[in-house]
């Protein structure tokens, strides 16, 4: 079922979704499984799962000289999204970038996707790789997101790369698309990534998540925006618990979020991670319980691969 399609059958309710990171390379599927069962209860109509790019190492050979190296270190999302719909009957939401892909390898993907039974994508553009200041794209692959979101949309239509096809099928993908209620990093402005946004809206995006925010009037803010702009779509909070110390300078420096001065002083007089853990949770349910009283679909939770805090959240709010 389409993304959207869960939101209307929810009739007004409040649903709980969260996203997983696929495991790093060597490491068994069951891993992934150990820590959605227990968020299970909670009935999530989708779960995404997040898709990394390769990376680039350079080795040294015994002749001195460097080679290059592709490192995928998290592989895995498409066979992922597969066993989560057949083991746990929910529907699986993959994320596609445009980094690291061409517009056929996009298309091959979608078409896996699709033999798949999956309905729902997650496009966007991706970041940088670790060796690049600014994001660069494959030759023939996507610049933006919204030249991502019309390739998905034009397989819709029955639209495909080689203009000599006939009598092909039509895909019936739902696409949601990122946005950032405090703007992206790389936007000179919120309203220009608003602009931007609309781009995606215009070439048939379905629904957006956000990116993880500490305040929720930010959220309201951007909403009031999206909605002054003519976005109508489903605009899904995302959210995240704090959980170490370390994450008040990790968080604003790796998203470009900011942290309101009332959790930073909490954070601070704690002695230790357990202490810091309770406070992360204690925000994130009073967050959610503001943001389900005002009516918002689905409040989504970026797991980071842990299941713990998440499930004691949604305890005391679903």
């Amino acid at each position: 079922m389409k993304v959207t399609e869960h939101i209307k059958k929810a009739n007004g309710a409040t649903q709980f979704s969260f996203e997983i990171l696929p495991p790093l390379k060597g490491q068994h599927i069951n891993s992934i499984f150990e820590n959605i069962e227990p968020l299970m209860e909670f009935k999530p109509p989708f779960i995404d799962v997040t898709y990394h790019r390769e990376e680039y190492v350079f080795k040294e050979q015994e002749n001195g000289l460097l080679k290059k190296q592709v490192v995928k270190k998290r592989p895995g999302t498409v066979g992922i999204c597969a066993a989560i719909q057949n083991k746990f009957k929910v529907d699986a939401i993959p994320h596609i970038l445009c980094g690291g892909f061409t517009k056929e390898d996009t298309e091959n993907f979608l078409i896996d996707l699709d033999f798949l039974g999956i309905q729902n994508v997650m496009a966007l553009r991706g970041d940088a790789v670790k060796n690049e200041t600014y994001f660069r794209p494959e030759k023939e692959g996507h610049e933006y997101a919204n030249g991502l979101v019309k390739q998905i949309r034009d397989l819709n239509d029955g639209i495909y790369l080689d203009e000599e096809l006939q009598n092909s099928s039509k895909t019936d993908f739902c696409v949601g698309v990122a946005a950032y209620p405090e703007k992206h990093m790389e936007a000179p402005s919120l309203d220009s990534d608003i602009h931007f946004l609309k781009k995606k809206i215009k070439n048939g995006a379905e629904y957006i998540v956000t990116q993880m925010f500490f305040d929720n009037q930010k959220f309201f803010d951007f909403v009031k925006k999206c909605r002054n702009e003519g976005i109508t779509v489903p605009i899904i909070p995302g959210l995240k618990p704090i959980a170490t110390k370390k994450q008040l300078n990790l968080i604003p420096h790796r998203f470009h979020v900011d942290l309101p001065e009332e959790l930073i002083l909490e954070v601070i007089k704690c002695k230790n991670n357990d202490e810091v853990r309770e406070v992360g949770i204690e925000w994130c349910i009073n967050q959610s319980k503001e943001l389900q009283q005002a009516g918002i679909p689905v409040l989504h939770y970026y797991s980071m691969g842990k299941s713990e805090n998440i499930r004691t959240i949604a305890s005391k709010v679903f």
